[in-house]
Parts: structure tokens; C-alpha cells; sequence
């Protein structure tokens, strides 16, 4: 089994993609690592997201709802179009799979800040 780097993003966060192909335009996943005390970039996406929380605590902003506080276990569905930022608050980093539908491209992200 041939492991995936990781990455380090603007978005302040570090990303593992472990399917994303154009032969598979119908999803991608990636695994997503936000070191203590770190918040990513205010954003959207114009594909949904599936964060499934593997490790370590966040708070998560979508839109102008209240955060939510999420940790291992947690499934949470982002709807496209919606502004979103996690910030880790755990002692550990967090780290959550990131199922995007229709597949991540870099033109699917657009920055708020």
C-alpha cells in the first residue's frame, strides 16, 4: 500500500487526499489535519462536504449559525455554498475525513477573508 503525503494548505490546514481523480468525478476524500489552537481560512465550497471526526476536538462555524462543538465520532454535512471555518481546541490536533461531493478542485474553494 503506497501511503499519501501530506500537504500543507493557505487554508491552515494539513490535507492527506486519499481518492481524488478525474476518472471519478462523483467524489473525493481526503483527510484533514488542523494543528491546536488553529482556525482555517473563512471559506465556502461549491461541492457538499462530509466531515467525519477521527481525532481531537473543534468548533465549527457554517454560515451565521452558531458553532457547534465537534470531536471523534461526529458527522457533520456541509452544504455547498455555505461559508465554514474549524478551529481545533483540543490538547491534540484535530483530524476529520473530508468526503467532497462532487470531487474537490482547487476552483471549487473560494477564500472569505
Amino acid at each position: 500500500m503506497i501511503e499519501a503525503a501530506e500537504f500543507y494548505t493557505e487554508e491552515r490546514c494539513h490535507i492527506r487526499e486519499w481518492v481524488n481523480s478525474e476518472a471519478q468525478p462523483e467524489a473525493s476524500l481526503a483527510q484533514c489535519r488542523v494543528e491546536v489552537g488553529v482556525a482555517t481560512q473563512k471559506h465556502r465550497l461549491t461541492v457538499t462536504e462530509w466531515y467525519i471526526v477521527r481525532e481531537g476536538q473543534g468548533m465549527l462555524s457554517i454560515d451565521d449559525e452558531t458553532p457547534i462543538a465537534i470531536g471523534p465520532g461526529d458527522r457533520v454535512c456541509i452544504a455547498a455554498g455555505s461559508a465554514q471555518t474549524v478551529r481545533s481546541t483540543g490538547s491534540t490536533d484535530l483530524v476529520f475525513d473530508c468526503l467532497c461531493i462532487p470531487r474537490f478542485t482547487p476552483d471549487c474553494y473560494e477564500s472569505l477573508e
